[in-house]
């Protein structure tokens, strides 16, 4: 379509979620979704430069997972410490699957990133003495590379510091917002985004922000699970937006789940309080009922081997005990450092009952952090041109199958800086760069858009009349469904078996509401939490066909029928995407490395 002008038209992809027609639309050279490290530091950046910025959050600015982050971010920033061993330890944790490049640019990058974060206004840990950085260790690591802030409050003094900022800066901020969906103009390019905001002011209901350049920092996807660590927030969101507009996800069957999260009961749902891997970094221990250190002999760092070693070997014991749940041990600890070193771990323990100074902890695994998510270049560019990704949202290739302990912050903190670098040179040279549309190569898409290809004012920005086409949204109630589904068919422990009955159960979800609507005309009305339970549900899809895919056992992705990792068959990766009517190509890698956009692709399998 082509509007009067001879401007294309700024649309929603056919897939886009059933949603009014947009009321209000405002515009930026750059619409960044989400308020973490990542989503901060990107608006941040690309202010500085002169762009325009709209940040889009979907609570407050300073509700997103980064505030939960309690262990702190790693970095080599202490004495014979070095980046080459930090990549050691990454690469060993991501278990064959990690972008060496990736990884490099990470840990090579991090440190001045970290410094820089610094000079924003975050305060670290310091020796009262010297003011030189405090460095803890957590699993995975063989130096004390952890810089943390408030003892276990590191997330939410990095999210004060760059909050402020962005206040300082004057960025134009729309809080309780929820994404629905990308736009694209006439070209393919992203052209913004339509979101609902969810309160009554200068901008209300359904709106959009168009943009020439989109940075997804949504977060993760972990209300997939009945327990998780993440805010009630995190619903995949991102994923689900990215898949819609036809971009490649890669490597979501690995979730990793952290192992000491607080046990609160069988019938604990929602978020729940997460018990730092610096609490084991500075010398706890987990023991079963009688008191014995059964990760002793299980890996040579016991305790602190890497997360999903530690989730697996509480799991047998569970099994082998019969029991709900192990214990962590650090009453040695005593009551000055538990106050000092973990006050908001001590403080929620008590909340629950529990008295780490006297007591040990009542701890089991729970789903944490996605190691995938959508796939990115080393600049943060997804295959949807003008389309961006950074934080737990995207897949960089720096994780592979299990993140290191401490990573997640640093990555969102460089690969934000990456964005931003990108985005404020191909503004600055975007006639130059004009030339090289489409010719990313293996280092990604094309580059942001130029501001003749940005929607003019006069655009429409509703979707097409066509677009919810027969996708149905589903009732709020799904996502209890949803997330009991994953929980006992993809959760820790997964089959052949349980991730086929959690396929067939998740289609069913499906068919009924979209019987209903073949039948009726009717579909859930379109409101937040429906919105949510459909973006869950896709998710939910699509970690299943990957999990089913991956035959083997590798990292934070654990088969019970296929124990072994089989480096021949499964050294790769798995990309998919979504097709115009709702069914999912799943296919894989030659090898570990993420193949150019552009390459062919084989293997094709095609999953309703």
């Amino acid at each position: 379509m082509t509007h009067p002008t001879g401007r294309p038209e700024a649309v929603a992809p056919a897939t886009a979620l059933r949603a009014a027609a947009p009321g209000w639309a405002t515009e930026a050279d750059v619409v960044v979704v989400g308020s973490g490290v990542a989503g901060l530091t990107v608006a941040l950046r690309c202010a500085a430069a002169g762009a325009r910025v709209t940040v889009v959050t979907k609570a407050r600015l300073d509700d997103g997972s980064t505030r939960w982050a309690q262990g702190g971010i790693a970095a080599a920033l202490g004495e014979g410490d070095t980046p080459e061993q930090h990549l050691d330890d990454t690469l060993v944790a991501g278990a064959g699957l990690c972008d060496e490049r990736a990884v490099r640019t990470l840990v090579t990058e991090g440190p001045d990133a970290v410094r820089r974060l610094i000079a924003t206004g975050a305060r670290f840990d310091a020796d009262d003495d010297t003011g030189e950085i405090l460095l803890t260790r957590e699993g995975g690591h063989h130096r004390r590379r952890i810089a943390h802030a408030g003892g276990d409050a590191t997330g939410a003094e990095i999210s004060r510091a760059l909050v402020e900022a962005v206040r300082e800066a004057g960025i134009d901020t729309v809080e309780n917002a929820l994404v629905l969906d990308l736009l694209k103009n006439g070209s393919g390019r992203a052209a913004g985004v339509t979101l609902h905001v969810m309160g009554e002011g200068r901008r209300d209901g359904v709106g959009a922000v168009r943009a020439g350049a989109v940075v997804l920092a949504t977060g993760g996807m972990g209300q997939i699970f009945s327990a998780t660590t993440n805010p009630a927030v995190s619903t995949g969101d991102g994923v689900a937006l990215a898949l819609r507009a036809g971009a490649e996800v890669s490597d979501l069957e690995f979730v990793q789940f952290h192992p000491t999260v607080l046990w609160l009961g069988p019938e604990a749902e929602g978020q729940q309080p997460l018990v730092s891997e610096a609490v084991r970094g500075e010398g706890a221990h987990l023991v079963d009922a009688d008191g014995v250190r059964f990760m002793r002999g299980q890996h040579e760092l016991a305790e602190l081997a890497p997360r999903d070693i530690v989730a697996k070997g509480i799991t047998r014991r569970m099994q082998e005990r019969g029991a709900e749940h192990m214990y962590l041990d650090a009453r040695h600890f005593g009551a000055r450092m538990w106050e000092r070193r973990f006050p908001t771990i001590l403080a929620a323990c008590r909340a629950h009952g529990i008295d780490p100074v006297t007591e040990p902890i009542p701890v089991a695994p729970a789903a944490h952090y996605a190691s995938g998510g959508v796939r990115t270049d080393l600049h943060g560019r997804t295959t949807v041109p003008g389309l961006y990704a950074c934080g737990e949202v995207a897949c960089t290739g720096v994780h592979g199958a299990n993140r290191l302990a401490s990573n997640s912050l640093l990555e969102g903190l460089v690969f934000a800086e990456r964005i931003a670098e990108d985005i404020t040179a191909g503004a600055a040279g975007a006639a130059g760069a004009a030339g090289a549309a489409g010719a990313a190569g293996a280092e990604g898409p094309a580059r942001p858009a130029t501001a003749a290809e940005r929607p003019g004012p006069d655009e429409r920005t509703e979707p097409d009349e066509g677009a919810p086409g027969g996708a149905p949204l589903l009732a709020s109630e799904a996502r209890y469904e949803i997330q009991h589904i994953m929980t006992h068919g993809a959760g820790v422990l997964r089959s052949a078996e349980s991730l086929a009955r959690a396929a067939d159960r998740l289609e069913r979800v499906h068919d009924e509401a979209a019987a209903q609507l073949r039948r009726d005309g009717k579909t859930a009305e379109p409101g937040v939490e429906t919105w949510e339970a459909t973006n869950l549900h896709l998710v939910a899809r699509v970690l299943v066909a990957a999990a089913l895919r991956r035959e083997e056992t590798r990292g934070c992705h654990w088969r019970e029928d296929r124990p072994a990792r089989d480096d021949a068959a499964w050294r790769r990766h798995l990309l998919v995407t979504l097709g115009p009517d709702g069914a999912l190509d799943v296919r894989s890698t030659d090898s570990e490395a993420f193949p150019p956009p552009t390459t062919p692709r084989t293997e094709t399998e095609s999953r309703p």
